[in-house]
Order: C-alpha cells, then structure tokens, then sequence
C-alpha cells in the first residue's frame, strides 16, 4: 500500500470515529436541557479527537503547543458565543452567526500579530470569561422548548466535524503546533448547534444555550492550559487523560453549582 493511500485511508478512519463521538454527545445534549446542552458542548467533543490523532502523529511536545494556541482561540470563542447570544436575541439567524464569526475572525486575525505567551494567553481568557459572563448570564433563564431532531442534524454536525478534523490533521504537517492548536478549536460545534436549533426554537432560545456554554468554554481553557503544561513531563497519553478530566470536573462543578443557585 503506498503511503499516500494509507494515509488517506487512516484520514478517513480518524474522521468517522470523530463524527461517532460528535453524535453520541450531541443527543445528550439537546435531550438535557439549555445548561447541560452548552456545558456539554464545551466539553473536548471535537479538539479531544484532534487533539489524540495529533499525539499520534506529531508526539508530546507539538501537543502542548498546540494546546496553547487552542487556549488563545478559546478567548475568541467566548466572543463568538457572546456575540451571537447578543444578536440572536432580536435578529435572524443569518444575522447573528454572520457577526459572531466576524468577531471571532477579527479577533483571530488581530492576534495573530501579538506574542501573547503564556500569562498573556491566561490575562485574555480572563477578561473573555468575566466580560462575556457578565453580559450573557441574563439570556440563560430563556425557557426552552421540546424538540425534535432528524438524522440529517446529526449528519450535518458530524461530517462537519469530520471535515475539521481531516483539515487539521493534514495542514498539521505544514502550519504548525500553534496554528493547529487555533483550528482545532474552531467554533464548529457551537456553530452548528445554532444551525440546528436557531430555526425551529428562536434566537433567544438558542442563546440559553450559548450563553450557557460560556462559563464551560472557561473550564475548556483551564484544560488546554493543563495540557500545555503536562504535554511534556507526563507524555500524550497521560496529559490527555488528565486534560478531559479537569474539562468534565469544571463543567460538573458548574452544573452541581447552578442547580443549587450558587452560581449567577
């Protein structure tokens, strides 16, 4: 077998099990309500997979730099969710996703200029966290509606993912940990929540969820800072695992906390 089609046929191998993984979480999600479904969606549902066929391909340390990148498009995704909440709640669908992804856009672009190092990348998720809190926990209390998905939601939302992880995976050889870490969190999971739901809830209704989600993409950032800084000293396999546990524990902290109304 030539190596181009072995890799081909491992590319394709390595998108249908993403696209499984996608699709058993998502049900979980749109079952449970606006809070379980944005914290579920902020869980390493696509950059988990990526993240594992990077370690395969590339070793420990290219991981923990990607990771880093992935924490620095992690504050841009925290305006993508702010912003869309934000529009959605008067606008069309076309609208609001069209101005999130121009802010997160221009923001990946601003960046891409500013060497942020670490406690830089700390300092902006911060702020990200606080500021998009604060203007999205009022859109969260939105009641949400019984629903029914078809299996063409779930095609729709794996093979884009799939489609992700194959563009990951393949340009990974060519840009680099740190752009790799930046597409591997692309907003497609978010993204396509919006798709799905927008038209048959409402804006308001899908921004409960997104607004949800916001305080989860926080935990998402403590956990690729946790991998950055275990990719090294305790190999792929070991700071992986470790990085999907702090991911699930702050987003459980969350829920357990907003059940009991401890949390605003």
């Amino acid at each position: 077998m030539s190596p181009e089609l072995y890799f081909a046929l491992t590319l394709l191998v390595r998108m249908a099990v993403t696209a499984a993984f996608l699709i058993a979480a998502t049900v979980t999600a749109e079952r449970a309500g606006p809070l379980i479904g944005g914290l579920v969606a902020t869980l390493p549902i696509s950059a988990g997979p990526i993240y594992i066929f990077l370690a395969i391909d590339h070793g420990a340390h290219f991981v923990g730099q990607s990771a880093l990148g992935s924490m620095v498009s992690n504050a841009f995704n925290i305006a993508f969710a702010v912003t869309y909440c934000l529009l959605a709640q008067k606008r069309s669908m076309v609208v609001a996703l069209a101005g999130a992804f121009a802010v997160w856009a221009l923001l990946s672009y601003s960046f891409n200029y500013v060497p942020l190092g670490v406690w830089g990348t700390i300092f902006i998720n911060i702020v990200a966290l606080a500021a998009g809190h604060a203007l999205v926990s009022p859109l969260r209390h939105v009641q949400f509606p019984r629903m029914r998905t078809y299996w063409y939601d779930y095609v729709l939302r794996a093979a884009l993912v799939a489609l992700l992880l194959g563009i990951v995976v393949t340009l990974s050889y060519h840009i680099g940990p740190v752009a790799s870490g930046n597409l591997a969190v692309f907003p497609i999971v978010l993204s396509s929540l919006v798709l799905v739901l927008h038209p048959r809830v409402g804006g308001p209704a899908t921004a409960a969820v997104l607004s949800n989600a916001v305080i989860g993409l926080g935990g998402f950032g403590v956990a690729m800072l946790v991998l950055h800084l275990t990719a090294d000293p305790l190999g792929s396999v070991l700071s992986l695992v470790l990085t999907l546990v702090v991911s699930v524990a702050f987003n459980l902290v969350t829920f357990v906390a907003r059940r009991k109304g401890k949390l605003a």
